[in-house]
């Protein structure tokens, strides 16, 4: 054999290898379905209850006036949007027919029963850290609930990503994720809390700001990020600011309940807060604990606003506006202030945040009341204040909360939040 043709064949051979193994990385074997779900006992479906609500799982299964688990939300993000799926037991339409290894590679792995890749909205990432004992449990409990037929909504996804078998690259450069292994110089209500933050809770999915691929960035873990619209503040040296929040204080917040000088959840922390509030009150003393423990990241400089003016016409009709729309809720008289505690605007987190943003999106959409469920509402002024007015009265109850720093972009922040809502 000549020269060229040896190297002929062991350039097809290299490029035969080279399909195989692509085909191998973006191929999964499906996993026999098995008839009908097991029968459980009591105690593990009341465990594996207890996973599911740590994950959050309701929240992203379960659209507004839709069954419990069976899917349909919309996720809008930047590469498209996607539907979650029903993870009731229904044989055709949820997982009903998946076994437990099945379950447990979707939640490590990201891999449908099926063998196509889920997209990374679905925090395997961190679902990963989940012990077998409670992937498990949570199977049990999910395997155990009433079964809703609920067909799954067609995924608008943009180009390239549409291609689901992408999804292994993304896994290939991002999913590292290890075993859970305990902090050995640390308490175990400090293990705890770690293992659901970082694991059933992902609170990074959310809080953590992501590279162009969608992927966080673990070097800025908890750092804060973007999530519909609404900044997820960092969660990093929570216990070390100008307004700094104590261990009751976080537990309450994350149980929803209105808070001394932080208000109370708003946007997409709202139904999170919600769920655990079901949580055994150890665990969210746990996730409270391991969250205050965490350093204050390194101080940026802060942004320089000599440029933002408040005009005393500004502040006027700010004021006015307040006594008019706010002060009946949040003055220092109001009733409200001592029915259920609730702070005045000027001590709340959005008010006192570096960013106009959330203070702004919570003033157009409001806080709607959960049916079922106590605590307070916010009506939306989205269509009662215009772009002046909607500036004007963030300008002064930032003025109320932080005089020294005033708020700069407020007028392109508020445009923007209105182009995001059309």
């Amino acid at each position: 054999m000549s020269r060229n043709k040896r190297w002929a064949s062991v350039a097809v051979a290299l490029a035969v290898a080279g399909v195989a193994a692509a085909f191998g990385l973006m191929w999964r074997p499906a996993i026999e379905p098995i008839e009908r779900p097991a029968a459980f006992d009591a105690a593990q479906i009341a465990r594996g209850a207890k996973v599911v609500t740590a994950g959050d799982c309701a929240v992203c299964h379960t659209r507004p006036g839709g069954k419990y688990l069976a899917g349909g939300l919309p996720l809008v993000t930047p590469f498209g949007t996607l539907y979650s799926t029903n993870i009731t037991p229904d044989a055709e339409t949820g997982i009903g027919q998946w076994p437990l290894a099945a379950f447990e590679r979707a939640m490590r792995d990201g891999v449908s029963r099926d063998g196509h890749f889920l997209y990374p909205a679905f925090p395997y990432k961190h679902y990963r850290l989940l012990s077998d004992h409670d992937l498990a449990d949570a199977y049990a409990y999910l395997m155990s609930g009433p079964p809703v037929y609920e067909p799954a909504s067609p995924n608008r996804m943009k180009f390239p990503m549409n291609i689901r078998p992408l999804v292994a690259g993304w896994n290939l450069l991002f999913l590292h994720t290890q075993p859970f292994e305990p902090t050995a110089q640390q308490s175990p209500q400090w293990n705890r809390g770690r293992y659901l933050v970082q694991g059933a809770g992902h609170c990074g999915g959310c809080h953590t700001p992501l590279n162009f691929l969608g992927a966080e960035k673990d070097s800025q873990a908890l750092s804060g990020g973007l999530v519909d619209g609404w900044e997820a503040p960092s969660l990093l040296g929570l216990a070390r600011r100008e307004k700094p929040w104590t261990q009751a204080q976080l537990v309450g917040y994350l149980q929803a309940k209105v808070v001394d000088d932080h208000g109370t959840p708003a946007g997409p922390m709202r139904p999170v807060s919600q769920e655990l509030a079901r949580l055994p009150q150890a665990d969210v003393q746990a996730i409270a604990h391991y969250l205050l423990s965490l350093p204050a990241p390194r101080r940026k400089p802060t942004d320089d606003h000599s440029d933002t003016v408040v005009t005393a016409e500004s502040t006027s009709l700010g004021r006015d506006l307040f006594q008019g729309a706010c002060a009946g809720c949040h003055g220092a008289s109001a009733p409200m202030r001592t029915i259920d505690g609730r702070p005045s605007l000027a001590a709340t987190s959005a008010a006192q945040a570096h960013e106009p943003r959330n203070f702004i999106k919570t003033v157009l959409e409001g806080i709607p009341p959960t049916p079922g469920e106590a605590g307070p509402a916010m009506p939306p002024f989205a269509a009662s204040l215009n772009d002046r007015q909607l500036a004007a009265l963030a300008s002064y109850v930032r003025h109320q909360a932080n005089p020294e720093q005033p708020w700069s972009g407020v007028d392109s922040t508020i445009e923007a939040l209105r182009e995001e809502a059309k």
